[in-house]
């Protein structure tokens, strides 16, 4: 039996790629990873949505999450990956934290992150030129406060935010298939 191509794997082989696009608010996380999954083709879910009401109002109101609030999401983003193990998905999802990667992969010990970096400067013009998101940019600095940038030993590849979005899509499947 032929070994799989890049192709085979990206579209119908059995190794499909469980992805997590990270970073803070402003990012392109939701950009990158409806591009991502489109790519690889493969499901997208958008982490915003698996938020409890309760968390979206405390962040629309400016309060920053905690790691308890954060707890039940992270859980439903588990389970959305764990489900797609053997089918694929791209998920975005904040992942700030070490620890919320770690309850991550306990789901999907495969997932690959794929962190989208950039100045706080960048994030901030982002944010406050973006319409129609409950997350305000006065909770930018809580967030990279919180964030703990992928560790060297941790499946993923971190990338300039500030790159077209289509290089970040090649970036990250370059080193998806070379993990």
């Amino acid at each position: 039996m032929a070994a799989a191509s890049r192709s085979d794997s990206m579209t119908g082989g059995l190794d499909r790629p469980v992805v997590v696009v990270m970073g803070v608010s402003g990012c392109g996380k939701s950009t990158v990873g409806v591009l991502l999954a489109d790519t690889l083709r493969v499901e997208y879910a958008e982490g915003d949505a698996f938020h409890p009401a309760s968390n979206i109002e405390k962040m629309a109101a400016g309060v920053p999450l905690t790691d308890a609030d954060r707890a039940p999401w992270l859980d439903i983003v588990a389970a959305w990956l764990g489900e797609r193990r053997e089918r694929g998905g791209v998920v975005s999802c904040s992942a700030l934290k070490r620890s919320y990667r770690d309850r991550l992969r306990a789901a999907a010990p495969e997932a690959f992150f794929v962190h989208l970096s950039a100045s706080r400067a960048e994030l901030a013009r982002r944010m406050e030129t973006r319409r129609g998101h409950f997350m305000p940019a006065t909770l930018l600095d809580s967030q990279l406060a919180a964030l703990q940038p992928l560790a060297p030993d941790e499946c993923g590849i971190t990338v300039a935010a500030t790159e077209d979005p289509a290089e970040l899509v090649r970036e990250a499947v370059t080193a998806w298939e070379s993990r």
